[in-house]
């Protein structure tokens, strides 16, 4: 049987398209063979070409990539892998791939990723969670060339054994610290910070932050109650906790917007002068849980209430919503990520290194000055 595939490919048949197996035997796809034939070269040569072996002649070269060209070869990427011992993918860990915030810092990985011939293959950690898969150690199996963590983990106590066999980096969080494990992630505290004095600049002293879970969330919540106490209203300064997620926000937010001081019957006019005229969200997800709050309560955004998010995804830009958010740069963590991956990959013993990248506040619609009285 073998032997007739040969000749098939060698000789072309009625149904061949020309010398070397090109297309041959009812549309079946060029083989590295017919590339040696057609290029008058070894299958071993042709390999060596694959694996961008400096130990091929620039004649013989061309003459194998005119070839691969001509018939439209495409190297299976199993064997390639075998003969190279790398796959040229990475593992991307995401917290969860539904906050768009994942989105942008993606971007900024696969940019360069895809530019030094690297695909991505990805995983949901939040489906990690209900399936009680670890899917950290699943890459480890996938033989991925490296692995990269988008977010907050809830469980991380995996990833140090994993970080020791494989090139790893941790993009948007900071932690878990690591011996061999870079870390690239926003000034969260200094964000919150911009955040809050925004919103103090802008007159407010009774500010609410819903805060966050994990590190991040700690850091923020710091930015936040460490400008509070700078500029005198820290008594005013409320913090409810919340999930990350639209539905938390608005649970946070109606205990804020509806406070009773301990009071059930506490009047309308005495609900009013509890109420914090203007809310710092953990995120934008949040924010607009919060935004979806106010309005069921009759304020208005930002009339009655001020608000700000973080993250500056897309949602603070849609054109009816029009948030203030913190933008934490997530297109430059994502780079910056792959940058110490690629790094790593070379020196996967190197220390671990660490980079804060500075955030900005970006100015829309959602804030002004509060209510008189």
């Amino acid at each position: 049987m073998e032997r007739s595939n040969e000749r098939a490919e060698g000789q072309g048949g009625g149904r061949g398209e020309g010398r070397g197996g090109a297309r041959s035997g009812a549309g079946r796809p060029p083989t590295i063979r017919g590339v040696a034939e057609r290029a008058g070269v070894s299958k071993s040569l042709v390999s060596l070409v694959l694996q961008g072996s400096p130990r091929v002649s620039d004649t013989k070269r061309q003459a194998v990539l005119d070839a691969i060209q001509e018939l439209g070869y495409r190297p299976n990427a199993a064997a390639r892998s075998l003969v190279a011992r790398r796959t040229h993918t990475v593992g991307v860990l995401l917290n969860d791939m539904r906050n768009p915030w994942s989105v942008d810092v993606l971007d900024g990985l696969n940019s360069l990723l895809q530019a030094h011939d690297l695909r991505m293959l990805m995983a949901d950690g939040r489906l990690d969670r209900r399936s009680g898969q670890d899917f950290a150690r699943t890459f480890q199996e996938l033989r991925v060339d490296g692995l990269v963590v988008v977010g907050t983990l809830p469980d991380t106590d995996g990833l140090a054994e994993v970080a020791e066999r494989l090139p790893t980096v941790i993009a948007g969080n900071h932690e878990p610290r690591l011996p061999h494990a870079d870390i690239v992630a926003n000034d969260d505290e200094r964000g919150a910070r911009l955040a809050t004095e925004h919103l103090i600049g802008l007159g407010h002293r009774r500010i609410a932050h819903i805060a966050g879970q994990g590190l991040v969330g700690t850091l923020r919540r710091r930015g936040f109650e460490t400008a509070m106490r700078a500029h005198g209203p820290a008594a005013h300064a409320v913090v409810t906790s919340g999930d990350g997620t639209e539905e938390g926000g608005y649970r946070a937010a109606v205990r804020l917007l509806t406070p009773t001081d301990g009071n059930p019957g506490a009047d309308a006019a005495h609900q009013e002068a509890q109420r914090p005229t203007a809310v710092f969200a953990f995120n934008d997800i949040s924010a607009v849980g919060a935004l979806s709050a106010a309005q069921e309560l009759g304020l208005r955004i930002p009339d009655d209430l001020s608000l700000v998010g973080y993250d500056d995804t897309y949602l603070a830009r849609i054109r009816h919503l029009w948030l203030n958010s913190v933008n934490n740069a997530s297109h430059e963590v994502g780079r910056r990520a792959a940058r110490c991956l690629l790094e790593r990959m070379e020196r996967p013993d190197a220390p671990a290194g660490r980079q804060l990248v500075a955030p900005e506040l970006e100015i829309r619609g959602s804030t002004a000055p509060p209510p008189p009285g």
